[in-house]
């Protein structure tokens, strides 16, 4: 007779799917899905008369299209948040907070139909974007409607900057937009917004249900294109700051373009950040940090933690659980909640993906997939470990920005190898009473913090 636990062990996931309905509805609302840019609380139409495709990456089906806006969009964008900005910020810390606060309650009530938009959209699985992405976005714009009440008492003598150019990348398309505009908004700035080429749909709609909200117009201006798009918008005479995330490259491009301006800069770029393991770490855990570090988002985080440094006693024990707990992961249809890992955001990202995974094992790597196989349909691509990864390698320096990790091995911390690009985090798995002093004092002035894998 089977046991209730044999049947546990064996059963297998059935399909979960949200329905993509209200997202395209929303899409078809406007104008059967050719968006123009919003600008002044309203949707224009572009100057100029090239289109970009927005692609859902699950399926290669087109969802819509927007504007690749040129010199007289984004004239028009920048002026528009000049005009809006006296009256912005001059309204009272309290009634900027109001409109923020229904920024926050606006975002919970089409709660769903942005996490299904952001799926469609970006490719990620809908159990991130509505578990995750969105509450954070209403979060954001909740927290941020405190400080903008708090900002005169807190930050006496700081003032708004002015009208904002602000860039952001595809991989949390929604949740960059609150990073980017609920502190600018609190502080009293007006934006001008350019969202990624791939993912401009959330923004987009953003946009449209904070107008409906009562945010004054020319507050929060979109214009969507390429990187020709944010160029107009880094040299434009009339932005007093640019807010950029994305890649370092890009970055360097941007500091050299704005210096001498005296426009401000912040610069959020990319890395290759570490997850370090001790040998007396607790191994279960840290699988499943590994899991979060780099398998979520398809390993498209600017913070994911690519690079898997492990104390050389626990190095085999760890791989072979690494490799148990990956042949249970799911790739598969984003909107199908039973699914763990979703679509790559663009054929270009994939082939990346690809060219590095490659150059890895011609560098030497050993490479190691599960023995499934992704969906042929659509831009997907499978977890993938490295191990013998030199630390010199291609792969241990570049971030390939997809669901890759590579592991190095150490017999002590106090050895020196060839340092790889900073990362944004380093998180450490070790006991309570050992963990990122015992690195951290031995490092060239990183700053490292420790995630208590081995302290349950």
């Amino acid at each position: 007779m089977t046991t209730v636990s044999e049947i546990f062990e064996t059963m297998a996931y059935g399909p979960a799917p949200e329905s993509d309905k209200p997202a395209l509805e929303w899409i078809a609302r406007h104008d059967g899905g050719t968006f123009g840019p919003f600008i002044g609380g309203r949707w224009t139409l572009s100057a100029g008369g090239e289109w970009l495709d927005v692609v859902n990456p699950a399926t290669t089906a087109k969802l819509a299209r927007v504007t690749q806006a040129g010199p007289a969009d984004v004239d028009a964008a920048v002026a528009a948040a000049r005009e809006a900005f006296p009256t912005w910020s001059g309204l009272s810390a309290h009634a900027r907070a109001r409109h923020l606060y229904a920024l926050a309650r606006v975002v919970q009530k089409h709660s769903r139909l942005l996490a299904v938009l952001e799926s469609l959209d970006n490719g990620k699985s809908i159990r991130e974007t509505r578990d995750l992405d969105i509450p954070l976005v209403a979060r954001h714009f909740y927290h941020h409607a405190g400080w903008a009440q708090l900002r005169e008492s807190e930050f006496a003598g700081y003032g708004p900057v002015g009208v904002v150019g602000q860039i952001i990348p595809w991989n949390f398309p929604l949740l960059m937009v609150a990073w980017k505009i609920a502190p600018a908004l609190a502080a009293g700035n007006t934006v001008v917004l350019k969202p990624a080429e791939f993912t401009p749909l959330t923004a987009l709609c953003l946009a449209e249900i904070a107008h409906e909200a009562g945010l004054p117009p020319g507050v929060l201006n979109v214009v969507t294109g390429d990187g020709k798009t944010g160029e107009l918008l880094v040299k434009h005479r009339d932005i007093d700051k640019i807010a950029f995330t994305g890649s370092t490259e890009v970055g360097r491009v941007i500091r050299k373009a704005t210096a001498g301006s005296g426009k401000k800069l912040s610069l959020e770029l990319g890395g290759k950040s570490p997850f370090i393991v001790f040998d007396d770490a607790d191994l279960d855990s840290v699988v499943e940090g590994v899991v979060d570090a780099i398998w979520f988002n398809q390993g498209q985080v600017c913070c994911a933690g690519s690079r898997l440094l492990v104390h050389e006693g626990v190095a085999d024990r760890l791989v072979g659980k690494l490799r148990a707990r990956m042949e249970k992961l799911r790739v598969g249809p984003p909107l199908d909640k039973a699914i763990d890992m979703g679509a790559i955001v663009a054929p270009v990202q994939l082939e990346r993906i690809r060219g590095l995974v490659n150059q890895g094992v011609d560098e030497g790597a050993t490479m190691w997939q599960p023995s499934w196989a992704c969906p042929t349909e659509g831009y997907f691509y499978p977890p993938t470990l490295f191990t013998n990864v030199s630390p010199a390698a291609t792969i241990a320096q570049v971030e390939i920005f997809g669901p890759r990790r590579t592991s190095t091995w150490r017999s002590t911390w106090r050895r020196r190898s060839r340092p790889a690009s900073c990362g944004s985090t380093a998180p450490t798995c070790s006991t309570p009473r050992r963990g990122s002093g015992d690195i951290g004092s031995r490092g060239s002035g990183a700053r490292v913090g420790r995630k208590g894998c081995g302290s349950t």
